[in-house]
């Protein structure tokens, strides 16, 4: 099985990227003339960015292409190749101390293969001083070295970093396509279904639906919500359970993450061994800014899981003009739902709906900023209301 089966409904990016990996395995000191020392690939939340750079640099180490089933694959695939550094940011932004690290990988020569991959996720976090120390290494990186970056679109990164790299656009895959990839993966068919309609072609989130009751769960109970706003003290108690449900679903995650970093970091540090007391006060700070990353990840697990929530009442309301401008042939998103959804369409106007999903899009805009969430979802709820 060719490892770009594992890229869902991208058959132009498929093709560009089967071009790149012919030209650079023709001939690995000038890349061919398809391929490129850098990419970005950008693309909507769930397209597959990231799952298109790590087979990419499969394919590159590959000596047989991207078969998907040697040894070099599977340790691309598990994030175990030598020649693969894979950087996934912890971070709001990337730090100059991460550039430096990645500069540091860029520069050595591969161990096994013909390329050094570099794969930076979330390229749009590079910020000003991260981002101009990445440029030489990018612009003029060592023969064997290729970048590869992901990035929302080509807009979020700094020009001068856009103009080094060859740009790779992917497009939201259909559901129809996702669902045929979890069935693949043994998920029954209505489930595989459901999963890829609500997950609106996010392959990731299509796989924890169909896989994880809970989260089956949660996604409900956010889009009951609008059968249970009524009043001012309904909207406050809606507000309140989003936001313990999605602080409690990341905590329980990060909970696990955080207690393996620190258990690593005090062996790192020899903390279990006979000088267990000076070892301690070595690693107080490191211990320090260990802390602090994670109080910041968790901050962002957060309000990722919060802006979800609201991703998946966005998709009710979507559904419901859907019915209210008669769509005919346009899918429902939220089939399942489908009587809900009539009731509320028919219990109210399409200006009505928009002015709810413009509350909505607000709403999710503003958790970048340092408002308090519980009060975003408190005005969300009371506007959605009086609309």
């Amino acid at each position: 099985m060719s490892i770009w089966q594992r890229l869902v409904g991208q058959p132009q990016a498929v093709h560009a990227l089967q071009r790149a990996v012919a030209g650079a395995h023709a001939d690995s000191s000038t890349h061919g003339s398809a391929m490129s020392h850098a990419w970005l690939f950008t693309g909507p939340p769930g397209a597959g960015r990231s799952t298109a750079a790590v087979l990419f640099a499969a394919s590159l180490v590959c000596t047989d292409s991207g078969c998907g089933c040697c040894d070099a694959c599977t340790e691309v695939l598990n994030d175990t190749h030598p020649d693969v550094f894979r950087f996934i940011p912890q971070q709001v932004m990337i730090t100059r101390d991460e550039a430096e690290a990645m500069i540091r990988e860029s520069a050595l020569m591969p161990s096994r293969g013909h390329y050094r991959v570099i794969i930076i996720e979330d390229a749009d976090r590079l910020n000003d001083v991260s981002a101009n120390m990445l440029l030489k290494s990018i612009e003029e990186p060592h023969p064997r070295t290729v970048w590869l970056l992901c990035s929302p679109s080509s807009d979020d990164v700094l020009p001068t970093i856009r103009s080094r790299c060859r740009v790779l656009g992917l497009v939201t895959p259909p559901w129809r396509d996702v669902a045929g990839l979890l069935q693949s993966e043994g998920i029954d068919a209505a489930l595989a279904a459901y999963a890829a309609r609500a997950a609106q072609g996010h392959v990731g989130r299509a796989r924890g639906l169909a896989t994880d009751e809970a989260t089956r769960r949660r996604r409900a109970d956010i889009l009951n919500l609008p059968d249970r706003l009524v009043d001012l003290a309904s909207c406050l108690v809606a507000a309140d359970e989003i936001a313990s449900a999605a602080t409690v679903a990341a905590n329980a995650e990060m909970d696990v993450r955080d207690a393996d970093e620190r258990d690593s970091l005090l062996e790192s540090y020899g903390v279990e061994g006979a000088a267990k007391a000076k070892a301690e006060r070595a690693a107080r700070p490191a211990l320090k800014e260990l802390e602090q990353r994670q109080k910041s990840r968790r901050t962002r697990a957060v309000r990722d899981r919060l802006d979800q929530s609201l991703i998946d009442l966005m998709s009710l309301y979507r559904d419901v003009l859907v019915i209210q401008v008669a769509s005919d042939g346009v899918d429902l998103i939220n089939e399942e739902m489908r009587p809900t959804v009539l009731k509320i369409a028919h219990g109210s106007t399409a200006t009505k709906t928009r002015v709810r999903m413009d509350a909505i899009e607000r709403a999710r805009r503003q958790f970048a900023s340092n408002a308090s969430p519980q009060m975003i979802l408190e005005a969300l709820m009371i506007e959605l209301v009086r609309a």
